[in-house]
């Protein structure tokens, strides 16, 4: 594209006034044909009294954020001690309305110590308050529709009495509660060989890691996407696993991470164009959850969790504790209208460890780091 001596002087001039005008952004009613402004209509513009378009960043303060009246759905809560919940303390404190879907088998035990107050401390938010769980929903993520429900689970005493624990029952039930929700997070994750590395993982056990830790975000989304309000965002939980390889993290899960992440970005095409929904997934660093405490716990060793949180003491760029607030904190950005134009998105919370290339405390490094 040619422009003439004028329409580039002319342009030179209104980028010189933005650099030197007070504010390091400047307000613009044209973004997409900045280059066609006129100096004038810079200098016209900037007199007025901070009159914004819709394409215009606003910088009046601190970034609040207020998530009053929306539902919030978390898939995969069971305890205090993980992200998902984390996630949920979080966007309660933002002001969301919390409902959650627990494992059939822990449901009972989970229902009883919120009866309790067993998770009293853990519930409590930043102005003192606590946190509330509106209603808790059973979901078993790996049966899509009630006739995929085997007879031997539904005869299951573990499942006793339990009706509508598949996500498209669940997803009918909150509808009829709530209607509409805005928020969807799906923290779920199984790999009943998990322990076992690719090469001894059995096509049932690699199948059954891709079943609950990837595919089961697709059908929350497929079954809860309809009844999601428009600008809304499903958020989903990955590890480095997905691109690194982490010994110790077997039986598919890896795998099963990896496919997450592309289901991802391919979602958040779908969804954005269908119902205007949101799709992002963090990668979380480790944190010694009680899901993660039972991953290769044997006699006299430490756990799998352990060995990951010391090694990224040892070796991630910022050597600090992570805690799961910091994964719930970054999940309310994600799901609020801070990050309204953010999709597709994997976010890593690790301390930078997913940017490493080198071990630092590795033996070939002691001389070194001495």
């Amino acid at each position: 594209m040619m422009f003439s001596r004028n329409t580039l002087l002319t342009a030179a001039a209104a980028m010189v006034y933005g650099a030197s005008s007070g504010s390091a952004f400047v307000p613009s009613n044209s973004v997409g044909n900045a280059i066609s402004r006129s100096a004038t209509a810079v200098v016209q513009q900037q007199s007025q009294s901070r009159q914004y378009s819709s394409t215009q960043l606003q910088m009046a303060g601190p970034a609040q954020v207020d998530l009053t009246g929306k539902v919030a759905f978390i898939a995969g809560v069971a305890d205090s001690s993980g992200y998902g919940w984390a996630i949920a303390r979080s966007l309660a404190s933002a002001g969301a309305t919390i409902i959650v879907g627990t494992w059939p088998p822990v449901l009972k035990i989970f229902q009883m110590g919120l009866k309790k107050g067993s998770f009293e401390e853990d519930s409590t938010l930043p102005d003192g308050s606590k946190m509330v769980i509106d209603k808790v929903y059973p979901l078993d993520a790996v049966f899509d529709s009630a006739d995929d429900v085997p007879e031997e689970i539904a005869n299951n005493k573990r499942y006793a009495g339990l009706d509508g624990f598949t996500i498209e029952e669940v997803a009918k039930a909150v509808e009829a509660d709530y209607g509409k929700i805005d928020i969807l997070v799906h923290s779920l994750a199984n790999g009943p060989e998990v322990t076992k590395p690719l090469l001894e993982t059995s096509r049932k056990g690699y199948l059954a890691a891709s079943s609950a830790s990837a595919y089961s975000a697709v059908s929350l989304l497929q079954k809860f996407g309809p009844i999601m309000n428009d600008g809304g965002n499903m958020l989903s939980l990955t590890y480095i696993a997905s691109e690194a390889v982490i010994p110790g993290y077997g039986g598919g899960m890896s795998s099963a991470k990896a496919q997450l992440e592309s289901d991802t970005r391919v979602l958040a095409y779908e969804a954005g164009r269908k119902w205007g929904v949101r799709v992002n997934t963090i990668s979380a660093g480790p944190l010694k959850s009680r899901a993660a405490s039972a991953i290769g716990k044997e006699p006299g060793q430490k756990t799998f969790i352990e060995y990951a949180i010391d090694y990224s003491k040892a070796n991630a760029p910022l050597a600090q504790d992570l805690y799961n607030d910091d994964v719930g904190n970054s999940a309310m950005y994600l799901c609020s209208g801070l990050a309204r134009t953010v999709t597709g998105v994997t976010l890593y919370v690790d301390n930078g460890l997913h940017a490493m290339g080198m071990a630092l405390d590795s033996e070939s490094m002691s001389d070194r780091n001495a």
